[in-house]
């Protein structure tokens, strides 16, 4: 705690007052034009990968960055990815994965979350990503998925994730009429590096690659 309290102490004394004009525009609203959803990993800030400033993301975390397919039963992601898109008018929805992920290293092998029910049940949402995999790999379904997958595991899932999001009637009916784009990424936290899916999010290319148009514009 004396970390974050001496942080809080220097945010209040010289952080806040430097960025007056920003904070007392915020104190007014929000409009962010970004959706981020990443995992609750604390190697992960969104702000800090993205060179992005209070205000700019609207970002949303759970272990494994996994959003359920749309139900009637509501929960925390549902509704906040309703009121990102309805409310707020996000343009863009990432999706981010990373690198060394526990929760994929979870889903590997459910086996090892049994004593755990809640994040069992969480991880179910994993689930068409490791079986794709395991379909790819001719892997048993009585076998956990080898640790030499988990890569590609922590990829697939951001894909399937994107798949999940898309059947939000709020989100669905933005992409449709080209209002919402849907991006899937997966970040490398040793080298840095960021993979973003293509334009359709069935598979990932570099990310100067990805938006080279973007690039060229800066």
């Amino acid at each position: 705690m004396k970390k974050l309290v001496q942080g809080v102490l220097n945010f209040q004394k010289d952080v806040h007052p430097e960025n007056k004009e920003l904070f007392d525009e915020l104190a007014t609203g929000q409009s962010p034009e970004i959706l981020f959803i990443t995992c609750s990993d604390s190697r992960i800030d969104p702000n800090l990968v993205t060179g992005s400033e209070p205000g700019d993301l609207f970002i949303c975390r759970n272990a494994g960055n996994i959003v359920p397919p749309h139900a009637h039963h509501t929960g925390g992601m549902t509704a906040s990815i309703e009121y990102a898109v309805a409310v707020l008018g996000v343009r863009h929805i990432i999706i981010c994965g990373h690198a060394d992920c526990g929760a994929i290293k979870g889903a590997l092998d459910m086996s090892k979350v049994e004593g755990l029910p809640h994040v069992h049940e969480w991880l179910g949402h994993c689930r068409s990503a490791m079986d794709i995999v395991r379909e790819r790999h001719q892997i048993p379904r009585t076998n956990p998925i080898d640790g030499c997958h988990l890569n590609e595991c922590i990829s697939e899932n951001v894909l399937q994730q994107v798949q999940h999001i898309r059947t939000h009637p709020a989100v669905a009916s933005k992409v449709a009429t080209g209002k919402v784009f849907v991006h899937g990424w997966v970040y490398d936290i040793k080298s840095g590096d960021i993979q973003a899916s293509d334009e359709h999010c069935t598979k990932f290319l570099s990310f100067d690659e990805r938006y080279k148009d973007v690039i060229e514009q800066l």
